[in-house]
């Protein structure tokens, strides 16, 4: 007598829920890192504005625009 076969394989309704949890699950966890790298990012942009702003007018201060100054 032979045995009949039996299916073991989760359903395709479970395998698409847990991807779809282990996706909710990554992004969950990968959004404080964005969050942080990106507040990195804009620190970082705001103190080189502060450097080319204060870079700039130093520059600007030696600057000679009258004909007769002697820099």
């Amino acid at each position: 007598m032979t045995r009949p076969v039996v299916d073991n394989t989760p359903p395709l309704r479970s395998k698409v829920t847990g991807a779809l949890a282990a996706l909710a699950c990554a992004a969950c966890c990968a959004i404080p890192l964005l969050i942080a790298a990106g507040v990195g990012v804009v620190a970082l942009g705001m103190w080189w504005l502060h450097r080319r702003r204060g870079a700039r007018r130093a520059a600007g201060a030696h600057r000679c625009t009258d004909a007769d100054c002697a820099c």
